[in-house]
């Protein structure tokens, strides 16, 4: 019989997390598997660190929100929003479940137009529109969202060269209560920029107004400035009609829901913050619906909805390579996960557990990547439990943006893999190596080795 491992005990001062009147320890409840496949078996086939992604999780987390609101407006089309995470089996997955493509660059353009999917089911938005990408979309009869009028102007130049009429929407910036008020994108509502803008389109021969977008801000926890900024929009829409007797076909709602994970400086988790796709669904299409839009011209809802759509479906999985003692006597860990593979931890706690069972005993941990950067940090204070050297830890919630933001910085950027509805993980990205990253290095001949 094998002699059972020693456990040391341990008496703390609490410093992270809220303990109860009791004086209650933190319970940590492990992940020991991704959709049946055991993580450590994971690891030991793919390496570590390892990026994992549920595309039931996907597909079901999709499904729930397009029934969200489809339950409560007659016309609704979700379009993936590519800067969230643009790996392509990703993509694909939304796009097999329906969804078009949201992008904003030339190069997120070209994986959408690569991906399959038609240029006239292409969102293009953002503020840096190249001519040559804006002859690209027009060809190909894309929707283009405008930025800003010097955009328009290359806009109506390029149609009218081309002698093909352009799609376009704007986007609108506007006061719907919430802090910080991003108005740097698009045309502002309360100035009368966007009315200015739209009068402007309506005036020029090849360009065909199609839509109104807006975009609020980024992890919305209240659903009633939606409502605000639908409202806004559908009265932009009722103006429209008035004045030109013209109907627009969608209005765009952009993204910015909120995921499940918790804000830092939040009080409460995001789990229990974070609103329904319902409580969204019920503000948005309320507006619409109560507008002074006719019911027979109500038109297409769009959403570009991607954080709340991918996060729950990625995990990052690592081992721990050391314990420390800090100058003040608290404990930490360093692990194989840095802040160049998880960004998002920069202004999330992200909920870090063990990847195998543990003993219960937890202890306030400073828990840090393996870089050689003081910022390298992964959760400043959590109760932990004492894990050693090359045991398994999984981040949960790491779908958005940890893909796309990521850095090549002082390591590899290691594989991402995707479980697919029948449990078994395919390779969607390979990890970099010292060939990879060589690849697009070039040496001058006076540099290279023996030369003079």
């Amino acid at each position: 019989m094998e002699k059972p491992k020693f456990e040391r005990p341990v008496i703390n001062k609490i410093k992270a997390g809220v303990p109860d009147k009791f004086g209650m320890k933190t319970n940590v409840q492990p992940i020991t598997e991704i959709d049946s496949n055991s993580i450590r078996d994971l690891l030991k086939e793919f390496g570590s660190p390892l990026y994992v992604l549920s595309e039931k999780t996907i597909r079901n987390t999709y499904q729930d929100a397009l029934s969200a609101f489809k339950t409560r407006y007659p016309k609704v089309q979700f379009a993936w929003s590519y800067k969230t995470n643009y790996l392509n089996a990703v993509c694909n997955v939304f796009h097999q479940e329906g969804s078009w493509a949201e992008v904003v660059s030339g190069f997120e353009y070209e994986k959408a137009m690569a991906n399959g999917v038609p240029g006239n089911k292409i969102i293009f938005n953002g503020p840096d529109k190249s001519s040559a990408d804006l002859e690209n979309a027009i060809q190909n009869g894309s929707l283009i969202h405008i930025d800003h009028f010097d955009e328009l102007y290359d806009i109506i130049r390029i149609s009218d060269e081309q002698k093909h009429k352009a799609k376009v929407a704007i986007r609108v910036n506007m006061d719907t209560g919430i802090y910080p008020k991003w108005d740097r994108f698009g045309f502002n509502y309360e100035n009368g920029e966007a009315w200015s803008a739209i009068n402007k389109i309506m005036s020029a021969e090849n360009l065909e107004f199609n839509g109104l977008h807006t975009h609020i801000g980024t992890y919305i926890l209240t659903p009633s400035a939606y409502g605000t900024a639908a409202a806004k929009l559908a009265a932009l829409a009722v103006r429209v009609y008035r004045k030109f007797n013209h109907s627009i076909k969608y209005i765009d709602m952009g993204g910015g829901f909120a995921s499940k994970n918790t804000l830092k400086g939040a009080y409460l988790p995001g789990s229990d913050t974070c609103p329904s796709f319902d409580d969204y669904a019920e503000a948005i299409t309320n507006a619409l619906i109560n507008s002074d839009i006719q019911p027979d011209k109500m038109p297409t809802l769009f959403l570009e909805t991607g954080r709340a759509l991918i996060d729950d479906a990625g995990f990052l999985s690592g081992t721990v390579l050391a314990n420390k003692r800090l100058a003040d006597g608290r404990r930490s860990l360093v692990i194989d996960i840095g802040v160049n593979m998880l960004f998002t931890s920069f202004w999330y706690e992200h909920n870090i557990v063990p990847a195998e069972e543990h003993q219960e005993d937890t202890e306030d941990t400073s828990i840090y990547g393996p870089l050689c950067m003081n910022i390298d940090i992964i959760r400043s204070a959590v109760q932990f439990p004492l894990l050693e050297k090359g045991d398994l830890v999984v981040i949960p919630r790491i779908g958005a943006y940890n893909m796309t933001q990521w850095m090549q910085f002082i390591t590899y950027r290691p594989k991402v893999v995707m479980i697919d509805n029948e449990n078994k993980p395919h390779i969607i990205r390979e990890n970099e190596d010292f060939e990879t990253m060589n690849l697009l290095d070039r040496m001058p001949d006076h540099l290279k080795k023996g030369g003079k």
